[in-house]
């Protein structure tokens, strides 16, 4: 029997590190190691109770069947509903589909848009999803620095040269994953105008809309004339602890909605009717919850990069808003470990870092910046406390 081969295109297709790492923490754990989980973007809060009283309800109203590819009407004007209060635009609910997850709406939106050949704007370092996509379909991923001296602000003047008569979409992410910048309102006026001047669409990846700690929030969907030519992506495992439910959305201009329908129909048909419900119970009822938590990120953050600062070797930006640090590690490769290794890249440091000290972050390069590493403080005081100890104390190790 032949062996069974992929197609060439599965090659170009990568993997989300972070669960890369995780993969290897569980296999230490297994071995009797503890371990502190710092490489998944999940916040350790549980979905509010209200919201899964809504999924029980719908749940015992017999909302087990099939519902419509773009999402149920109810969750759908909920969506539009919010999206019009929170960003000042008018939003109607045949511009809203809804899918499992806010990945799908990466993947739809590149495989509706872009073509072999044509190129993609995208932030660097930036969610790992966006270049493997890109490559994916045969596209040219076009990559703009996200500058350490600019708190990791866009690179604008490389930006603006970078785009071209190809460029078939620019991706935006602010607050940022990984490293927590924040895209100021002179930014987003610039990406804004080049957009609008040559008629390029754009997808803003807001998922971290909610954990923002200095400044002021803005949407590219705000700037005037850009709401027909964006893809407004959000959803809710971040905001409302909701990760395990699968649900996300995005808020676009009316025929892409219906391509991305078409995509979702033939991939997943509808996301579950039950985790439906519990949106919009989750987008209509109480949001007092959403201050609190977003207050006690806030500590977690000032906690870890004051106790990362502490560490010898790291260098640690303060971080606007999601709930990531991004230090810098570039003062201690070359260094060796306990182990005996030599650290010569950000991918040797948290390997080893995994090793002698139990603390899973995920490497630099993984989102395409090096020499840094992503650690999420999505986790408690205690564990974060534990963490940068550990740290701390790897750092000193090293000679």
């Amino acid at each position: 029997m032949r062996l069974m081969k992929t197609a060439e295109r599965m090659g170009r297709l990568g993997t989300e590190s972070a669960f890369e790492v995780l993969a290897r923490a569980k296999a230490l754990e297994r071995q009797g190691k503890t371990i502190v989980h710092l490489e998944i973007g999940e916040p350790d809060f549980d979905t509010p109770p209200h919201i899964k009283e809504a999924a029980k309800r719908a749940l015992d109203a017999g909302a087990t069947h099939y519902g419509p590819s773009a999402g149920l009407p109810e969750l759908r004007e909920a969506i539009a509903k919010h999206v019009s209060e929170t960003r000042g635009v008018p939003v109607s609910p045949e511009q809203v589909v809804v899918t499992p997850g806010a990945k799908p709406i990466m993947f739809f939106t590149i495989m509706a848009l872009v073509g072999p050949g044509d190129e993609v704007i995208y932030p660097n370092p930036g969610f790992p999803i966006y270049e493997s996509v890109i490559n994916f379909v045969g596209g040219t991923p076009v990559p703009i620095p996200l500058r350490e001296s600019s708190e990791f602000g866009f690179d604008l003047e490389v930006f603006e040269r970078s785009v071209s008569p190809r460029t078939k979409l620019i991706i935006v992410n602010s607050p940022e994953n990984p490293t927590g910048g924040v895209l100021d309102r002179a930014q987003i006026d610039r990406i804004a105008a080049i957009a609008l001047r040559h008629g390029i669409p754009v997808l803003s990846d807001e998922i971290y809309r909610q954990f923002l700690y200095e400044g002021e929030f803005v949407s590219i969907l705000q700037v005037p004339g850009l709401a027909r030519q964006t893809i407004l992506l959000d959803g809710f495992s971040k905001s409302y602890a909701m990760t395990g439910w699968r649900l996300g959305y995005c808020a676009a201009p009316e025929p892409l909605v219906k391509a991305m329908a078409k995509l979702q129909s033939q991939a997943a048909t509808s996301v579950s009717s039950i985790t439906q419900y519990a949106a919009v119970e989750a987008l209509n009822g109480t949001q007092s919850f959403i201050p609190e938590r977003q207050k006690a990120f806030e500590v977690r953050r000032d906690l870890v990069v004051s106790m990362l600062n502490q560490a010898r070797g790291l260098e640690c930006f303060k971080p606007e808003g999601a709930f990531y640090i991004y230090p810098s590690v570039r003062k201690l490769i070359g260094r060796k470990a306990p182990s005996g290794r030599t650290i010569g890249t950000d991918e040797d440091f948290v390997t080893e870092l995994l090793s002698a000290e139990g603390v899973a972050v995920v490497h630099g390069a993984a989102f395409g910046m090096s020499p840094f590493f992503r650690l999420s403080y999505a986790a408690s005081n205690a564990s974060l406390e534990e963490a940068c100890r550990r740290i701390q104390r790897f750092c000193a190790s090293l000679n």
